[in-house]
């Protein structure tokens, strides 16, 4: 059991965030996005040609065949009511972000899924594909090679793969047709969303706003939105202006909070995580089994048999029998040592810290992931 716990402890990640008694300071770019200025998800549906035999069987396939015979029909051949059998061609989701402020022309980066059973989309090449936003609008469109960072090989009596070779990238592979309209300096507020939303925060990001701009033009809403108020003579330069704000540090605060994760082992400890005086005690139960199996011969001349006779040892040992005192108000960093001083691993470090919380003695809140 000790090795055991000796492994264990040596898997264990342990993350102290800001252990030191001085936080760090962020910027404002880092700490919240400004309202309006966002990337959009675009989807569309199309058909890879070009494979080896690797894409989608036609006849458990049928929208990949309706697809392939609609397309046909477009480019002036008709084989409706024709056996199709052809194992070159897939259907794919092809999926892109659409950047904030993207112009016309531009390329975007997309990705192409395949939805049926094709086995490889390598060396395949997607046709045009149109690509659309929420609003069902087309605001891309994709063609290209694609490029495939997995394969697959099989035999007769084996196969091999290595990575995911039905998911492949085309960098640059879609153009933009269609703006997002978003006139930045037309705007007489702004909004900042704070990324992790908090009453302190948002507070110290407004004044440090104001002191930088020496007039109240910053005013948090909630603990996730602070309101910007462009002053008029900055109507027509918001770009200069939000580029200085976002540089403005901000010493940001967090809720004391535990975050468990049971099935990896990882715990993680808040800064401000403190404990009230509590006496903390941790043993385990050493089970130790031993087989030593002993041959019990016949007497001479005797109508005996050899035999083989178990014999079995079980021992019963209580390890760990140590108790650790707690001082209320500690520091992170005398929790972790005091709770390392005893030499548990993590699933028994998890085990304390929920024990320590039930008993009211931990002032955060524990999170199980």
């Amino acid at each position: 059991m000790r090795g055991t716990l000796r492994t264990a402890l040596t898997a264990l990640v342990f993350v102290a965030v800001g252990v030191s008694a001085a936080a760090a300071t962020s910027r404002i770019k880092d700490l919240a996005n400004i309202e309006g200025i966002r990337q959009n998800q675009l989807i569309g549906y199309g058909l890879v040609v070009g494979l080896d035999g690797t894409g989608d069987t036609l006849n458990n396939t049928p929208f990949t065949k309706q697809s392939l015979q609609a397309m046909l029909e477009r480019l002036g051949v008709n084989i409706r009511g024709q056996q199709i059998r052809t194992g070159n061609v897939a259907a794919v989701m092809v999926t892109a972000n659409l950047p904030p402020f993207a112009t016309q022309g531009t390329r975007i980066d997309v990705t192409a899924s395949a939805m049926g059973d094709a086995k490889s989309l390598a060396g395949g090449t997607l046709l045009v594909t149109p690509l659309l936003g929420a609003d069902g609008n087309v605001y891309a469109v994709a063609q290209g090679s694609l490029s495939i960072g997995g394969f697959q090989a099989q035999g007769q009596a084996a196969s091999i793969t290595r990575g995911v070779p039905t998911v492949g990238e085309l960098p640059n592979g879609a153009i933009i047709e269609r703006e997002i309209d978003f006139s930045l300096n037309s705007m007489g507020q702004l909004r900042l969303a704070l990324r992790n939303p908090d009453f302190t925060t948002a507070k110290r990001i407004a004044v440090a706003i104001n002191d930088y701009m020496g007039m109240p033009v910053a005013q948090p809403l909630d603990p996730s939105t602070v309101q910007l108020t462009i002053p008029k003579k900055l109507h027509e330069n918001v770009v200069e202006l939000l580029t200085d704000i976002e540089q403005l540090q901000v010493e940001p605060d967090e809720a004391a909070k535990i975050v468990i994760d049971e099935r990896s082992g990882v715990i993680v400890i808040g800064r401000d995580v403190r404990v009230s005086t509590v006496a903390v005690a941790q043993g385990n139960l050493t089970v130790t089994i031993s087989e030593s199996p002993q041959v019990s011969q016949p007497a001479p001349l005797s109508r005996g048999r050899t035999t083989v006779v178990p014999r079995t040892r079980v021992g019963v040992q209580e390890e760990g029998r140590k108790l650790a005192l707690v001082h209320e108000g500690v520091s992170l960093q005398q929790i972790v040592d005091g709770l390392n001083a005893l030499g548990i691993g993590p699933r028994d470090l998890i085990t304390i810290l929920e024990a320590i919380k039930a008993a009211g003695a931990i002032q955060a809140d524990i999170e199980v992931m």
